[in-house]
């Protein structure tokens, strides 16, 4: 049995400080090369994510890696020690990005021919790979096959009638598989997750599988508390599938460092370590990398590494469904009303990676009438901006019966709440009177933090509509009070 990876650096653009290695303030190419090499050796974590989706592609990393950082490679085994496992295109979703998840299948084999050379044995630098907005078993077999079926499986075929085979021709195809590990986005394959992991499995022989529960994009599309008992009811039904299948499953859950994304930052590790107990590998996006004292980062992710792994959360399913339908229509629907102020901010969210452009999950969601949205990051920034921190959306809907019930399942519910409020406007221009009054029945007090106030005070005055200059400044410094941008 493999080491199962417990900290999983990722290059979400959520960070406000730019890293000391980068050649721009926009982490591309050779930077994000470096970038895996400072994660690995001087940050801890045993995982880097190599986003393929959205950007142009390296394929070559695995060899750049080996041939930089020669004596820490050496001593650390890429595919063993640690990890690297690249994030590829849904065809079925991201269409014009479909022929990447070609692209890259086909890279597997050179690095693992790399890496041989490197090491001397045999070695898969890279035999993971991750399907975002995972909705079937079909489309993770689709890639599974694929990888098993015409990338390894042509090698046995000879190139005419009395010729020699292709492995004959170009060496051997390794390794012989790849696994697929589904990445949940949207609610309603969430709560289906277990059933479509069961499906999957059905037809493999496999003592492992780990399953990767978005939290970023599911809060944006139906709000904080949908988002957190969504991730919930799958890990606990995750769970009970292990005890069904005699299979060990591996759950991955995504978090940033904004309270309206998981909240996981170097502070709240422990918090978060006993809020998802069986979680076994945690998201390092940037923020958490870079916007805190390195030494601070080191000790969060040692704490991740050596924290034991416990049982799920039980979820009373039926009382938590009727909740998070209440709540995401009300979400949903201020969301509507706000998405023009949304976009016009989101305009002046500073790039932190090089990324093509690519809608959030509204985008594809034909219910909300083609309203479209800045990705979670900009999105989460720009409500910050203009005062309305996203995780307060919505609490006008939570009954006294629904705030016990969250309390209980969700414990750190309320230091969510606590920790947006003192980003937010009361006074503002987007504050219902609703909500407002939702906070107080709540028990919540607004203990403001009265500089990053005055900001968003005078991002507000200037207005989106100015193409004012001073406006991406004003939105920068606000971020570095939060310690993350969105």
């Amino acid at each position: 049995m493999r080491s199962v990876p417990r900290c999983m650096s990722t290059q979400h653009p959520d960070n406000v400080t730019v890293p000391f290695f980068s050649s721009s303030s926009v982490l591309a190419g050779e930077d994000e090369v470096r970038e895996a090499y400072y994660a690995f050796s001087h940050l801890g974590c045993d995982e880097q994510m190599w986003d393929v989706e959205g950007k142009e592609i390296d394929t070559y990393v695995v060899k750049k890696l080996l041939s930089l950082y020669e004596q820490y490679f050496t001593q650390n085994i890429l595919g063993e020690d640690v990890r690297l496992t690249l994030r590829v295109p849904n065809p079925t979703v991201e269409t014009t990005e479909a022929k990447v998840l070609l692209e890259t299948l086909e890279s597997i084999p050179r690095s693992f021919d790399a890496a041989r050379l490197f090491y001397g044995r045999d070695v898969s630098p890279i035999f993971e790979v991750i399907l975002p907005m995972t909705t079937s078993a079909r489309c993770l077999d689709r890639i599974y096959h694929y990888y098993r079926d015409f990338i390894v499986g042509r090698q046995t075929q000879r190139l005419s009638e009395n010729d020699i085979t292709i492995a004959d021709w170009i060496g051997t195809f390794c390794p012989d598989h790849i696994e697929v590990i589904p990445l949940f986005e949207d609610l309603p394959s969430m709560l289906a997750a277990a059933d479509i992991v069961e499906d999957y499995l059905a037809d493999k022989d496999v003592a492992d599988q780990r399953v990767f529960l978005a939290r970023s994009d599911t809060a944006m599309n139906y709000g904080l508390a949908s988002a957190a008992l969504s991730n919930k009811i799958a890990l606990y039904e995750l769970d009970q599938l292990a005890d069904r299948l005699g299979v060990r499953i591996h759950p991955i859950l995504g978090m940033g460092s904004a309270p309206f994304r998981g909240g996981l930052s170097p502070q709240t590790t422990e918090r978060v370590g006993r809020e998802y107990p069986s979680v076994v590998t945690f998201t390092i996006q940037s923020a958490f990398k870079y916007d805190h004292p390195p030494d601070d980062v080191r000790s969060a992710i040692a704490a991740l590494e050596s924290r034991e792994i416990g049982r799920a959360t039980p979820v009373d399913v039926e009382q938590a469904l009727p909740l998070m339908k209440r709540y995401s229509a009300v979400y949903r629907q201020r969301i509507v009303d706000l998405a023009d102020a949304i976009n016009g901010m989101a305009r002046y969210v500073p790039p932190r990676r090089a990324r093509k452009l690519h809608v959030g999950l509204f985008g594809y969601a034909r219910q909300v009438d083609g309203i479209t949205l800045p990705r979670a990051i900009s999105f989460t920034c720009a409500m910050y901006s203009l005062g309305l921190p996203p995780e307060l959306l919505a609490l006008e809907s939570l009954t006294p019966g629904d705030l016990d019930f969250l309390r209980e399942v969700y414990p750190s519910f309320d230091s969510k709440i606590v920790d947006a409020l003192a980003f937010c406007d009361m006074d503002g221009p987007l504050m219902t009177g609703d909500l407002r009054s939702a906070i107080g029945r709540a028990g919540y007090e607004w203990v403001p933090n009265e500089e990053y106030l005055g900001l968003v005070q005078r991002i507000r005055e200037i207005g989106p509509a100015s193409q004012d200059s001073r406006l991406p400044d004003l939105v920068l410094r606000a971020a570095l009070f939060r310690r993350f941008l969105g």
